[in-house]
């Protein structure tokens, strides 16, 4: 008899190996017409794909399915840890590609929140020593060759950043990496005061990178905002504006405001931005156990959402590696926003009589150290201001 072990092995490799080629069957055989590839993926993958033929398919507007990917990884207390992960995830998004595969293609991928690092450390100066990295790196390197092979779009967990443009900072960034590269690169606008140290592009008067930025491929408009962001709807409204069609939540959103009753801010949430800005919304949360990355619990929950705020489907709560595929229809969506003259809050919203958002709220940091103790002096200026 064989040993199951070995068994698994096995399958786990052999879901790797095909996960290279499953995409580009599907486009160059029988089926070509389902779904585009990337001009650099048609060269690596089907070099039999002619170029007119390519250039049809990606005339269409694409149909697909996008998956969130839950990771289960305790808490790294160094850099050297994050290597492992990286091959972890890589591993993760491979055999969901081929796993699939029989019945549609996947282009699009999602990881949630400090699926690399977690801020373990409370200053600025230990992240900085023990956990930051510069992007791009080895590891957006690895997720780059994966998008390579198989056409897929990879939304990352996210990374604590170092930037030699701004000394002193860290960020909680997370990038969008195609056949292509590294697409975008979001930085958490809204850190999680105040235990987060990390610093908000708000936070830098001489900031002049795009905040909120959308990259338009061949699978849509996609667009990106990191766990609290979401609780600011004036945070994903401008990236609807900026004209996402696609908007992904990394996230490691903790209980009890994650995806079970009687709160379940989660679901609420993610429904809300759905309908408020008629988009589709793929949203991945921490599947992290309290042992593993306390001290909270992380409920999981990860969960894709159509344009009307309906479900399209979660992944059931609790901590663990889960996967959760559903389709996205770029050209239903633009039909849809194209077609409607009721519910459609973009284009009927009111600017004007909204003036709360020009007035100053919440102080900037600066480039100066970001502190726990500093984040708390900033939300109680802020309080007295309301």
């Amino acid at each position: 008899m064989n040993d199951p072990a070995t068994h698994d092995s096995s399958r786990r490799e052999f879901l790797s190996t095909v996960a290279v080629g499953s995409v580009a069957v599907s486009v160059a055989g029988s089926v070509a017409a389902s779904l585009p590839l990337g001009p650099r993926a048609s060269a690596d993958v089907t070099p039999s794909t002619t170029a007119s033929a390519a250039t049809s398919v990606r005339a269409n507007v694409p149909r697909y399915h996008a998956a969130a990917i839950q990771t289960a990884f305790e808490n790294p207390k160094t850099r050297a840890e994050i290597p492992a992960r990286v091959a972890r995830m890589i591993a993760m998004a491979e055999q969901t590609v081929a796993g699939y595969a029989p019945f549609f293609d996947v282009r699009l991928i999602a990881f949630p929140e400090f699926a690399h690092a977690a801020p373990v450390y409370f200053t600025v100066e230990e992240l900085l020593e023990h956990l930051a990295v510069e992007l791009p790196n080895e590891h957006t390197d690895a997720y780059h060759a994966f998008a390579k092979k198989t056409g897929c779009f990879v939304q990352t967990g996210t990374f604590i950043e170092r930037d030699a443009k701004y000394p002193g900072c860290v960020f909680n960034t997370t990038c969008l990496i195609g056949p292509d590269g590294i697409l975008a690169k979001y930085r958490k606008v809204n850190p999680w005061i105040p235990w987060e140290v990390h610093t908000s592009p708000h936070d830098l008067p001489n900031y002049t990178e795009n905040p909120f930025p959308v990259v338009d491929t061949e699978i849509g408009k996609i667009g990106c905002a990191i766990c609290y962001d979401w609780l600011f709807p004036e945070s994903i409204r401008q990236l609807a504006f900026n004209g996402a069609e696609v908007l992904i939540r990394v996230s490691a959103y903790m209980d009890p405001w994650g995806a079970t009753a009687p709160m379940d801010w989660w679901t609420t949430i993610n429904r809300a931005r759905a309908i408020e800005n008629t988009a589709y919304v793929l949203a991945c949360n921490q599947g992290a156990t309290f042992e593993g990355y306390p001290p909270f619990s992380w409920p999981g929950g990860s969960m894709a959402i159509d344009f009307d705020g309906r479900v399209l489907a979660q992944a059931d709560p609790g901590a663990g590696e889960k996967v959760v595929v559903a389709p996205i229809d770029i050209a239903a969506l633009r039909d849809a926003r194209e077609r409607r003259r009721g519910h459609d809050m973009r284009a009927h919203f009111r600017a004007e009589v909204h003036p709360y958002a020009l007035t100053p709220r919440f102080p900037r940091a600066g480039s100066g150290n970001i502190t726990i103790a500093s984040n708390d002096e900033r939300i109680a200026l802020a309080k007295r201001g309301l």
